[in-house]
């Protein structure tokens, strides 16, 4: 369809039929006709009147765009194209607008594309809800819920490469504006035995081949795994690996969903631990051990991976030996141990695994329920969708198809009840008249499988109950005893002797006779499967493992609270979830969509009509139509019937000014259509047979032909008259324009010729004046040639006269200088003369009185001389460097770092030692000035140094303030009298602290008051205690290592302090206050100093919850300040500024 053409009804360029209900004539050939030609063009969807049929595709289609999403938005269900989105938006709209709860029933057999389907209606519906922060986290978190389960609950199966091997059901609720604000999910009949075995072709769940692809190498270290697949008994070989799946990917994008939807990194990790416990389980084997009494007794072959798996769980290796050797049975007070044999060692082995991995799955169920579920407890809409396995006949049938099947039967039975329900009411709503549609009512199955005295599962749990020896063989008498005469239960063993020859009746099978056909089940495992029994030796064993979340798993292990009661087997606990479901159903407004898989290729562009026309029938689709047709087979608003058929009848063509309804009654008539064939409802109009439809389309099909001819000749004349119009105007335009260049051209020639002629004169007259010119110039240069040369004669003559008396003066002086010089040169011969005599004279003597001491004094010197000369330099120089360094000192300031240099190397060890003498003099004398009120104060400031000094940002900056105490002047200040006289002791600090909500992140101010036994915390406006501590109940103080003043006050466990949980608070003070508690905590509880724990992720207890608190680099919105943000149920984040 071209970008132009729009679409207002499904009639328009259908192919085949869009809608089942007018196909005609109706049989099962042409319906599957009818789906394989919409199928050959890429129209995998079809309706029954609100039922949407799904073909899956098996490739990628351009129809769930973000433009086709706003396509279908707020549009009539009919309106176009038959879409998955079509059924999504009239549900969210009935909910939204109506109040009305939905529920959305996807079925169809594996690989049909429920899953899919499902992914598609949520993904729809979150596309065209509300936007907003906290909407957008709900959205993806409801969103990504989808990984996390189909990693833990899918496989590939020889039919589905992403088969579902648990039903789910989700309930999506959403506040009044229709805003999504939780869901709760609900889990059905996980295929555990797939665990321990997987038939030929098939896989074990994705989890354990996405962790060993996907995981890091460090991360399987520590579950003590290996990548190779073939090293674990519980992984098939032959479909280890799938084409167009990417294990590693998907194990990636698992584990960023489950980040998402709120997982602590540790559940996580305990998570992993159980699923890599399951595969060392799987590993473990065993081998027989004679005993005295004669007994076989079942020993662990290699228990390196029974060590390895124990080691994981935290179980003692010993105990999970033993439970696997032995098996204890109660009795009231009697207890009986008994010796379990190689295949029953195997068989608990097996049911250890598969209990273990379903109740992990159910436990990751609750996990995400906790973190999806509606925070407010306001009145919710709620949209349900149910993705449940579709009908299965296989050819050997087992308990878990039994299971299916009925639970398919009920939906069947709900199906005809809601949707003959929902015609019955529109026909009552509209005022026509209702008449009973005859159909096959499947209740009458429903009742032999789960009759609580005679059904099937009634019987079964019966027998498993029942003393003595149980076998599958038992369960077949019984059944062929009571069931014998039902009209839909065949067996061979039966009374009945029509099927005592029926050689395709097995003798150890039965066979029900279902809504969608007959089905053969073998009986063999019914007992084992319905009891599903763990030893309780294992479930003891398991609830003794030193891991998070295995208590939670085995809670019947937990030995003070033993129930020797036999817990309720699989049959009744799905019976009753299946009951809880119908309830549900049965209150909310249905949707279908019933899905198909048209090959068992996987291949696109096969259409296996005998595959589908089994589905077909087992789906009851073609039921589904003949109830929708009982009645009238087509109904639809006046107002869109009038404006699509109104060009029949001329009193409706163009436009029609009264009432619709009236205007379909005139449209009607004019047509001559039988009165019997329609019915004129209070909105709509009925058409009872799908050939009225088809008339009126054909009618419609005409007259627009014939409007299409009108419309085409007066556009054509109008193009036509317009293109001449055109070619006129243009013909004008150019002539005009050419008779303009013309013009234009002749001026420019004109103008050329005039110019030249301009030029020419104005060269004549201009080198006419240019040769009267050069004659003046040549004139005046002549007479200025004759004056130079005059004057140039007479200054050579007077040049001449002023050089000849100038030399006359120069040799007069020249002799002057010389005579100078020569007395000049006599003078100082003279003086130089004099001054040696003088000198030798002085040198003379000097010798001499030298002479005279040598001899005076040789006698007093000796061989030490020059020991002691040494010694009185050394002396004087040390008695002048100290005279110095009196006058040099530093200041008496013990931060200043100056100090006197030394002049001489041989003084450096005394130069050191007299700067450590002064400086610890100095620091004395410093010290006896301080009061004792100024030395606590500094011992404060250095035991905060001893604990935040390059730990914690904040720190540098608290140095220089001074530690104040008593912020509030509480014993000064009136407004805080009654606080005053609430406590008794002296008040060390202080202070308002924020309390952070758990709630919300958000803080609310308190007064924060220590005192020598307790802190405690009061209202800000009242001064009303609402909390007081005594310090020895404060097990630790935990802080960040940034510049935040947030910190958590955490008490210990049982004491009555304790009960409301943990304090989180933050302060401008956060370092004098921890600093304080410290001191006082230490000195009132008589014992160590208070732990002061400094990270940027730690646990707070509130109440019966732990939250985690973490810490991060950001941009707050508040500017410079730390802000706490609520994530998650268990997740506060606290945005630090970064430096």
């Amino acid at each position: 369809m071209s970008k132009m053409e729009v679409k207002t009804s499904l009639l328009d360029n259908m192919i085949g039929v869009g809608d089942m209900v007018l196909l005609e004539p109706l049989t099962e050939e042409s319906f599957i006709e009818n789906l394989r030609k919409r199928f050959d063009h890429s129209e995998i969807y079809t309706y029954i009147g609100s039922v949407v049929i799904s073909m899956n595709p098996y490739k990628h289609l351009s129809i769930y765009t973000a433009d086709k999403v706003e396509e279908y938005r707020n549009r009539n269900f009919y309106e176009l194209s038959p879409h998955i989105y079509a059924l999504s938006d009239e549900a969210y709209r009935s909910l939204r607008d109506q109040d009305k709860d939905q529920c959305i029933l996807i079925t169809g057999e594996s690989g049909a594309g429920k899953t899919e389907a499902s992914k598609l209606v949520m993904s729809y519906v979150a596309a065209v809800c509300g936007k907003g922060q906290e909407v957008n986290k709900v959205k993806e978190q409801l969103l990504q819920s989808n990984p996390v389960l189909e990693a833990f609950g899918n496989a590939k199966t020889v039919r589905n490469d992403n088969s579902s091997r648990f039903g789910k059901y989700m309930d999506i609720e959403f506040d009044f504006k229709g805003d999504p604000i939780g869901g709760v999910i609900s889990n059905y009949l996980l295929e555990k035995s797939r665990v321990v075995k997987q038939p030929r072709g098939e896989r074990n769940f994705h989890i354990f081949y996405q962790l060993l692809s996907g995981a890091s190498e460090d991360t399987l270290k520590k579950l003590k795994l290996d990548r190779d697949f073939s090293k674990y008994n519980y992984l098939s070989l032959d479909s280890a690996t799938v084409n167009g799946l990417d294990d590693a990917a998907n194990f990636r994008t698992v584990r960023n969903a489950m980040q998402i939807v709120g997982f602590m990194e540790d559940e996580v990790q305990s998570v992993l631990e159980l699923v890599a416990a399951v595969l060392k389980l799987g590993n473990i084997e065993f081998k027989p051990e004679s005993r005295v009494n004669g007994f076989d007794e079942s020993r662990v072959k290699d228990k390196n991976d029974l060590k390895e798996m124990c080691e994981l769980l935290g179980i003692d290796q010993s105990v999970l030996e033993r439970a696997f050797s032995f098996r204890t049975v109660e009795a009231r007070s009697d207890k009986v141990s008994t010796t379990l044999n190689v295949a029953q060692a195997y068989y608990a082995r097996d049911a250890l695994a598969k209990n273990l991995y379903s109740r992990l799955f159910s436990w990751l169920v609750t996990r995400i329920n906790e973190s999806i579920k509606a925070q407010t407890k306001t009145r919710k809409k709620v949209m349900g969708v149910l993705d449940i396995y579709g009908f299965e006949i296989f050819e050997d049938n087992s308990f878990e198809q039994f299971i299916i099947n009925y639970c398919n039967e009920k939906l069947q039975q709900i199906f005809i009840e809601l949707t003959l329900r929902e015609e019955q009411e529109e026909y009552v709503r509209e005022g026509i008249e209702w008449t009973n549609i005859e159909y096959f009512n499947n209740a009458i199955i429903c009742d032999l499988i789960e009759n609580n005295q005679n059904g099937i599962l009634a019987m079964l749990d019966e027998e498993c109950l029942r003393p003595g020896t149980v076998t599958d063989e038992t369960f077949l008498d019984k059944l062929n005893t009571i069931c014998a005469e039902h009209q839909h239960f065949e067996s061979r063993q039966s009374k009945n002797s029509k099927f005592l020859t029926d050689h395709s009746l097995p003798h150890n099978c039965f066979r029900i006779q279902h809504y969608a056909g007959k089905v053969l089940y073998r009986v063999e495992g019914f007992v084992d499967k319905n009891n599903d029994l763990l030893y309780r030796d294992l479930s003891q064993a398991m609830f003794k493992a030193n891991h998070s979340i295995m208590r939670a798993l085995f809670p019947e292990g937990n030995p003070a609270k033993v129930n020797l009661k036999r817990p309720p087997t699989a049959g009744f606990q799905f019976r009753a979830s299946v009951a809880t479901l119908m309830k549900n159903l049965q209150t909310k407004n249905p949707n279908y969509i019933r899905c198909i898989k048209p090959n068992d290729k996987k291949s696109a562009h096969i259409f296996t009509e005998s595959l589908v026309g089994h589905q077909v029938r087992y789906l009851g689709l073609m039921e589904n139509v003949r109830v929708r047709r009982a009645g009238y087979a087509f109904r639809q608003a006046y107002e869109p019937c009038l404006e699509r058929y109104k060009m029949l009848c001329k009193q409706t063509w163009p436009h029609w000014k009264g009432p619709a309804r009236e205007g379909v009654e005139v449209l009607l008539n004019n047509l001559q259509v039988a009165p019997e064939e329609y019915s004129y409802g209070r909105s709509k109009v009925f058409i009872r047979n799908p050939r009225t439809l088809f008339f009126l389309e054909e009618k419609r099909r005409q007259c627009l032909e014939d409007l299409a001819t009108l419309i085409q000749k007066i556009y054509r004349g109008w193009k036509c008259r317009t293109h001449f119009l055109l070619l006129k105007k243009s013909q004008v335009v150019v002539a005009a324009w050419y008779r303009r260049y013309a013009q234009q051209k002749k001026y420019q020639k004109i103008k050329s010729a005039t110019v030249v002629m301009q030029s020419f004169i104005r060269g004549w007259k201009a080198r006419k004046i240019l040769r009267e010119l050069k004659y003046q110039k040549r004139c005046e240069e002549a007479v200025t040639t004759i004056a130079a040369y005059w004057h140039g004669t007479q200054a050579r003559r007077e040049l001449r006269r002023l050089k000849e008396e100038a030399r006359n003066k120069h040799a007069v002086t020249v002799i002057w200088a010389a005579w100078l010089g020569t007395k000049a040169r006599r003078e100082l011969r003279r003086l130089k003369h004099e001054a040696r005599s003088k000198r030798a004279v002085s040198i003379i003597w000097a010798g001499w009185q030298g002479t005279k001491v040598r001899r005076e004094y040789r006698k007093f010197f000796r061989a030490n001389a020059g020991r002691k000369i040494y010694e009185f330099t050394i002396q004087r120089i040390m008695q002048q460097h100290f005279l110095g360094l009196k006058n040099t000192m530093p200041s008496m300031s013990p931060i200043d770092k100056t100090w006197p240099v030394r002049r001489y190397q041989f003084l450096d060890g005394a130069h050191k030692e007299l700067r450590r003498i002064f400086h610890l003099w100095r620091c004395k004398k410093y010290r006896s000035q301080f009061t004792e009120e100024k030395k606590a104060i500094y011992e404060e400031k250095l035991q905060a140094s001893e604990l935040f000094k390059d730990k914690k940002a904040l720190y540098p900056s608290s140095v220089s303030q001074p530690f104040k105490g008593d912020y509030l002047e509480i014993n000064k200040n009136p407004k805080y009298q009654k606080l005053n006289s609430m406590v008794e002791e002296k008040i060390l600090l202080a202070d308002i602290v924020n309390k952070i909500n758990r709630a919300n992140g958000k803080g609310a101010p308190r007064i924060f008051v220590l005192t020598k036994n307790n802190f405690v915390l009061a209202d800000q406006k009242t001064g009303q205690v609402k909390a007081s501590v005594p310090l020895p109940d404060l097990s630790s103080v935990s802080v960040s290592t940034q510049a935040d003043g947030f910190f958590a006050l955490k008490l210990k466990e049982g004491t009555t302090s304790a009960a409301k949980g943990d304090f989180l608070l933050s302060s401008d003070h956060l370092i004098e206050i921890i600093t304080k508690l410290q001191r006082t905590g230490a000195a009132a509880a008589s014992r160590d100093q208070i732990n002061v724990d400094i990270s940027d992720e730690f646990l707070v207890q509130f109440k019966q919850d732990k939250v985690c608190v973490k810490f991060i680099q950001g941009s707050p919105k508040n500017g410079n300040n730390a802000a706490c943000k609520r994530k998650n149920n268990r997740l506060l984040e606290v945005s630090v500024p970064s430096p």
